[in-house]
């Protein structure tokens, strides 16, 4: 039985007699625990406002929770490495740069009490990810654990829908899917859908999970994401999975026919559905309104417009919610910008730059297709998107890009035993 485990690499195939000599040492893999930390910084990046549920919930309750559960993420990371081991990043690094300037300019109450409220949970979050980093090592752990927490949050949307479809689809969002149980908005659903699917699908060119399995995860959360009529989302999963399944063309023949298929389907597509596509992504809008993004260059302008001194261009007023006037930003850019100025501006772009600058001198491989996907989704999204300047989803799937990227670690050799003295056998006394 042990030998047929191990011939098919599962686990409880060990060898009785030890490992081969010469054989590179396996680190242990992570602790169960850790995906119960990345499920909690999941609920924290949920946030608190969006859509009606059906069962009225104060945002102060959901504040708690979401605030509860990234303490909770905080002192869980903290208990399992009590020894403070942690692995050189790049990207967290930079983003304990960015606190300096959201410090900063919070420190000066311009945009009140909430922002140091902001700071300390960015704080909170940028070191939970240093405290998770010393089991970032270019596996695919936290994928799974990213695809089977994500696909739990949009059951709750799709648990809603069944439950009550009017308040799951109300005419406030123009009949698009929203969170009845859960406050979620459809951009969100749309992102979440988009990232799921996108990762499932590398795995299954990977031949990392069963074409059934991946089926059961892939077919409702298109559903899903039709039903948001998301268009960045749609956007980004198709660009994003265009530059991912690319990396692997030279190295995979499952990607290559993936993306040979997909070329011919979308040509299908777009001649034979050309209108249909058309309406979908209209949503009923006019050329004029989806031309000024849904009225999001009106307060692009507006906000590039706003006189300010100079300490507000070069660390920004604080961190807010992420709008202007009242009206939501809706562009990560711009929002980091009003925040965080033009420093904070200058590291959000170092992140995507890094992290986009180590995928391309990786060699190809399943993890640094998943990381290129996660960057340039997150790249596309961030223009009609906020979030890339605090604790956000956002943050959170570059996080596991950063993971992926990471050099795989090695456990230390164990010591060679120590070769037995050999006792030379005494030369007996004289007598006198």
């Amino acid at each position: 039985m042990a030998g047929y485990l191990r011939r098919r690499g599962l686990p409880g195939g060990a060898d009785p007699a030890g490992p081969h000599p010469g054989a590179e040492p396996r680190p242990p893999g992570p602790p169960k625990t850790v995906g119960i930390v990345w499920g909690l910084l999941v609920l924290n990046t949920l946030g608190s406002a969006g859509a009606k549920t059906i069962v009225p919930l104060p945002r102060s309750l959901m504040q708690m929770v979401t605030m509860g559960a990234l303490a909770a993420a905080f002192a869980l990371a903290l208990a399992l490495n009590l020894r403070l081991r942690i692995r050189a990043s790049a990207f967290v690094f930079l983003l304990t740069l960015l606190l300096v300037p959201s410090v900063i300019s919070s420190a000066i109450l311009e945009s009140g009490f909430g922002a140091m409220f902001r700071c300390a949970r960015l704080s909170l979050f940028v070191g939970t990810l240093w405290l998770l980093s010393r089991w970032w090592d270019g596996s695919l752990t936290f994928v799974r654990h990213h695809i089977r927490l994500y696909f739990a949050v949009i059951g709750s949307a799709a648990a809603g829908l069944v439950v009550s479809p009017g308040a799951a689809m109300p005419e406030l969002y123009g009949g698009r899917l929203v969170g009845a149980l859960w406050p979620l908005t459809p951009p969100q659903i749309g992102q979440y859908a988009a990232v799921i699917i996108g990762l499932t699908v590398l795995l299954l060119l990977g031949r990392r999970t069963t074409g059934t399995s991946a089926a059961v995860i892939i077919i409702p959360t298109l559903i899903l994401l039709a039903l948001t009529h998301t268009r960045t989302a749609t956007v980004g999963l198709l660009a994003g999975l265009v530059l991912a399944i690319g990396s692997l063309l030279l190295t995979s023949g499952p990607a290559r026919r993936f993306f040979a298929w997909t070329v011919v389907c979308a040509a299908v597509a777009a001649v034979g559905f050309a209108s249909a596509v058309q309406a979908w992504f209209l949503r009923g809008q006019s050329k004029e309104h989806f031309s000024s993004l849904t009225g999001r260059a009106k307060v692009w302008d507006a906000l590039l417009a706003e006189p300010r001194t100079t300490a507000e261009r070069l660390f920004g007023v604080g961190l807010g919610d992420k709008s202007f006037g009242g009206l939501p930003i809706d562009n990560s850019w711009l929002a980091v910008y009003l925040e965080q100025g033009l420093v904070g501006l200058a590291l959000v772009a170092s992140i995507i730059v890094v992290l986009g600058g180590v995928a391309l001198l990786r060699p190809p491989s399943l993890p640094r297709a998943c990381a290129i996907f996660l960057i340039s989704y997150c790249a596309i999204s961030s223009y009609t998107e906020a979030g890339l300047g605090d604790a956000s989803p956002y943050l959170l799937h570059l996080a596991l890009a950063a993971s992926l990227l990471a050099a795989p670690a090695t456990a230390a050799p164990l010591p060679a035993p120590a070769a037995p003295r050999r006792r030379l056998p005494r030369r007996p006394r004289e007598r006198r």
